[in-house]
């Protein structure tokens, strides 16, 4: 177990080899993201997909009173965002909330958290990809049937960006997120004169229980402040730029959500939540002519956008993954700061186009794809608090923001509970992988045939989860 305190870094464990993040030495600092593009790519993980779908199912299930259930999450997530920004400033490395946890909690935990994000968040791109496929397909009036072909080729432009560098994909971020918020200050600016007064009676028509409800479905929402975590290497200065371009990013994208929330209850009224695409529902209202084309422009930033944003995370995580021995070791090539993560991406797409199929097999019923996507989010949300409370200063405004978030975090694991399956699974997954190791760790160091087995596994794969103390660490 770790101190509260800005903790030096440790050697690595399970057999990895010295990385940023885990050993003294470290390799010199190669980010090359600056606030502008780090801001845009923290704006994008959050104001993302939420735009699309749930105003209009906050509205359903809460009425006007969604509007409390906007600005309770956005409260909320201020000490998430900040506990998140304050750990990737102090420890900018490839494996985000799975680098913060190992060095609290240990190997195994660190384990859990990574395979929840690659393998569980990971189960939100191809969701992404078809909400969009639904808005384009509603605009353009086509066949449904078109939405699988439009979903695939949301992938490409994000993933072909990605695969030359989080680089260029800062500059293509810059520009999309730019044209996201030019939009949706269209959208409120055109809808806003449709408001009616009488939209807001009855303000509480489902209770206290639909606002409970509205903010549940907004966890989703406001998701995505841990995916600048994988990428604070990318930064040039992750301590100084991190915090500020999360603070900017907490400022719009409540602004953003609220806004769109307010118009929604305003214009549409009980109608809201009707359709499939209400955002659609919004402008078509005010704006028959261009409000559709204005959701078609928000529909394709918003889903290239948002894949833009996670892509470089899933690449440098799954990269870390490697790296420490949590994967195979070919997939490490790319972990280091300034590096591209081909092999992981390439991985990653991979289990994106799995979990593809799988949504097609099941006739783009999308509900229990993104309970897997969130309560995947709120297990390393629990986990990264946690490590954060013991990694952070004690007394530390960092170290309150932490304190604060864990119990948050805590309770919507107690909301989640039903959903946790997926979860599970991959925790048990991870604990498998360490009893693994410290089968072989015995049996190599056994008198019968322990010499022999140790010649012929490598010292990385015989490594038994341990904690070095500071006296172990080396001169």
């Amino acid at each position: 177990m770790t101190s509260n305190t800005d903790a030096p870094a440790t050697t690595p464990r399970d057999g990895a080899t010295p990385h940023a993040a885990g050993a003294q030495g470290a390799p010199a600092h190669h980010g090359t993201l600056g606030l502008g593009q780090g801001t845009a790519l923290y704006i994008a993980s959050v104001l993302g997909t939420g735009i699309l779908v749930l105003p209009g199912l906050a509205a359903e299930v809460a009425g006007p009173a969604s509007i409390i259930s906007v600005a309770a999450v956005l409260v909320l997530s201020i000490p998430l965002a900040g506990t998140f920004a304050a750990l990737a400033a102090r420890y900018p490395d490839a494996g985000g909330v799975a680098s913060f946890v190992r060095r609290a909690l240990g190997d195994t935990a660190a384990r859990m958290a990574g395979y929840w994000f690659y393998f569980g968040v990971c189960i939100g791109a191809p969701v992404l990809a078809v909400l969009g496929g639904e808005y384009v397909v509603a605009v353009l009036g086509v066949d449904r049937s078109a939405v699988p072909i439009i979903g695939l080729a949301v992938f490409v432009p994000p993933y072909i960006a990605n695969w030359f560098g989080v680089r260029v994909a800062g500059w293509v971020q810059f520009v999309l997120t730019g044209l996201l918020i030019t939009v949706v200050v269209g959208v409120v600016a055109v809808t806003f004169p449709a408001a009616e007064a009488s939209n807001f009676q009855p303000f509480l028509p489902h209770g206290w229980a639909g606002v409970g409800v509205a903010i549940s479905l907004f966890v989703w929402a406001f998701a995505g402040w841990e995916v600048g975590t994988h990428i604070a290497g990318e930064f040039k200065n992750p301590r100084r730029t991190i915090p500020i371009a999360t603070a900017i990013a907490v400022v719009v994208v409540g602004v953003g959500y609220l806004a769109l929330q307010f118009v929604t209850v305003a214009v549409l009224g009980d109608r809201a939540g009707d359709g499939q695409v209400p955002l659609l529902d919004l402008v078509s209202t005010t704006a028959p002519g261009i409000g559709p084309v204005l959701v078609a422009i928000i529909a394709a930033i918003v889903t290239v956008g948002v894949m833009n944003a996670y892509l470089p995370a899933f690449g440098k995580l799954g990269a870390a993954l490697g790296r420490d021995g949590d994967l195979p070791r070919w997939l490490a090539k790319g972990a280091a700061d300034g590096e591209i993560p081909r092999r992981a991406l390439a991985v990653t797409g991979v289990i994106i186009l799995i979990y593809y199929a799988l949504m097609l097999a099941n006739d783009l019923d999308l509900t229990g794809f993104i309970l897997i996507h969130t309560s995947n989010m709120v297990a390393i949300y629990a986990a990264g608090m946690l490590a954060a409370t013991l990694l952070l200063r004690t007394w530390s405004f960092g170290w309150w923001l932490a304190v604060v978030a864990t119990i948050m975090t805590a309770a919507l694991l107690v909301l989640a509970w039903s959903n946790l399956l997926v979860p599970a699974v991959l925790a048990l997954a991870a604990v498998a992988v360490t009893v693994v190791r410290r089968i072989r760790a015995r049996r190599a160091t056994s008198p019968a045939d322990g010499a022999a087995e140790a010649r012929a596994t490598p010292e990385s794969e015989t490594a038994p989860d341990h904690h070095p103390t500071p006296e172990e660490q080396p001169a």
